[in-house]
């Protein structure tokens, strides 16, 4: 018998010394406040929206593992009617995408002639793979990059020169404008006095326009009682400007109010609390370890170069991210950024 006590009290040492460890969570979600969210309580927002905006870190893995899971439980909760949308292809790739979807051509020949992004297999393809094997409609949202580096040498006026089939790979012209979305004022501000002289807003305008053509992309795409879930860097959604802003304005036309959900992704040190400076970003905020592996950084993702999430866009050096925090404790019912 005391053998067995022996035994049974080092079983219960064991299991009280390891039950103390606290696990290492890939990610935490939170509300736009900094309050604990589940994975289940963005599931069910996402299903009532008419538009999701899921806002990533394109070289975090999570980010691009948490968009299939999220694509794959609406295609099952919403039975099918869902539609997808990325940045990551421009609109002059809709016919590759189309004959992929419909397999009308092969996937070793959509990857050899679509202009894909240097991380696509590993990141992409798995979201897109799905959508061909369900028949879900993928829209290719985004500016092709040509117009883009029109107007961020030339500024809005250059893509007068482009004939009318072309027009209608951008946004409607002449495009609205907003010099006070703080999105644009960051560029400008982060180029520093010297480049904001020689290039003026062109850069800004630049990032407009990415973002105009997008919105307008998912308004002629949208249908009944389908979620349109849309997958861009967290900085054009991020604080419900950019893509976002553009969506509602050309929203006003219409008759009906347009349920949108943002999600932002952003990495951070400390994941047990949401700092400060990531507040508001949001409806939902996946927040991510800053150790977090990366997959290959695409290219020209951006007019600009972009910074880890949470930081000011740059040009030439990084801005640090503030320090300040939303500490543990901050909601009484929990333990507690393109």
């Amino acid at each position: 018998m005391k053998k067995r006590y022996l035994l049974l009290l080092s079983v219960v040492t064991l299991f009280l010394c390891f039950s103390g460890k606290k696990d290492k969570p890939a990610y935490r979600l939170y509300d736009t406040k900094g309050h604990s969210e589940s994975y289940n309580d963005l599931l069910k927002a996402a299903s009532q929206a008419d538009v999701v905006f899921f806002g990533e870190i394109h070289d975090n893995p999570i980010c691009h593992w948490l968009e299939l899971e999220l694509t794959k439980d609406l295609y099952t909760l919403k039975k099918g009617k869902i539609i997808l949308g990325a940045e990551m292809f421009e609109r002059d790739n809709q016919l590759l995408l189309n004959e992929y979807i419909s397999k009308m051509i092969r996937k070793k020949d959509f990857e050899a002639e679509a202009k894909l992004w240097p991380n696509y297999k590993t990141d992409y393809a798995p979201v897109i793979d799905f959508a061909a094997e369900h028949g879900i409609r993928v829209i290719a949202t985004n500016i092709p990059r040509r117009f883009a580096a029109i107007v961020n040498e030339k500024g809005m006026a250059g893509l007068d020169s482009i004939n009318g089939l072309e027009r209608g790979m951008v946004a409607p012209l002449p495009m609205k404008y907003n010099p006070n979305l703080k999105c644009y004022k960051d560029i400008l501000e982060a180029m520093g006095d010297a480049a904001a002289m020689h290039s003026g807003p062109n850069i800004a305008h630049a990032q407009a326009i990415k973002d105009a053509t997008m919105a307008a992309s998912i308004m002629k795409n949208l249908a009944d009682s389908n979620t349109f879930i849309h997958f861009n860097g967290s900085y054009h959604s991020d604080n419900y400007e950019g893509l976002v802003w553009y969506t509602k304005e050309y929203n006003k036309r219409n008759a009906t109010d347009l349920k949108i959900l943002v999600i932002s992704s952003v990495e951070q040190d400390k994941i047990n609390y949401l700092d400060k400076d990531n507040l508001n970003k949001g409806d939902f905020i996946l927040c991510i370890p800053s150790t977090m592996t990366k997959t290959q950084i695409p290219s020209y993702s951006q007019p600009v170069v972009m910074p880890p999430a949470g930081k000011t866009p740059l040009i030439k050096k990084e801005v640090p991210a503030a320090k300040d925090s939303v500490e543990e404790g901050n909601d009484e019912s929990e333990e507690d950024d393109d």
